[in-house]
């Protein structure tokens, strides 16, 4: 469940709390569950303890971890909170995308054009969203 890509250029502890992130909005790790301890995980993964720690505190600061002493660390129960965290996920994969896109030649206006295209076919009043874009 939670791995460590060493070819990653970011830190050890970002991508803990990007993939607990990611677990936690996708329900994966399910609010109220509890997450590994310091200690088992910095073992699973050959990783310093204080690695783990530094991510858990920073995952408690943004609300998606809450510890209970003596007990350990555990998903937030706050679905909105969780929601959000997914929506800001889902945000930067696209932006990676799209900028991705632009490198290999995609313009902005054939983007725009492919976001458009998926738009609910249901909806009244397409053009009050294409607005907001």
């Amino acid at each position: 469940m939670f791995s460590i890509d060493y070819k990653d250029r970011r830190s050890i502890y970002e991508q803990l709390v990007d993939r607990i992130k990611a677990l936690a909005a996708s329900g994966m790790l399910p609010p109220g569950s509890q997450l590994p301890s310091v200690r088992q995980l910095s073992s699973e993964l050959s990783i310093n303890p204080n690695t783990v720690q530094r991510a858990y505190s920073e995952l408690e600061r943004d609300g998606i971890v809450y510890s209970v002493k003596g007990r350990g660390n555990f998903v937030t129960q706050d679905a909105s909170l969780l929601q959000k965290s997914r929506q800001q996920e889902l945000l930067e994969q696209f932006r990676q995308a799209s900028f991705s896109a632009m490198q290999a030649g995609v313009s902005k206006p054939r983007l725009h054009e492919a976001l458009e295209e998926l738009r609910d076919p249901h909806d009244p009043n397409p053009q009050a969203k294409g607005a907001s874009l």
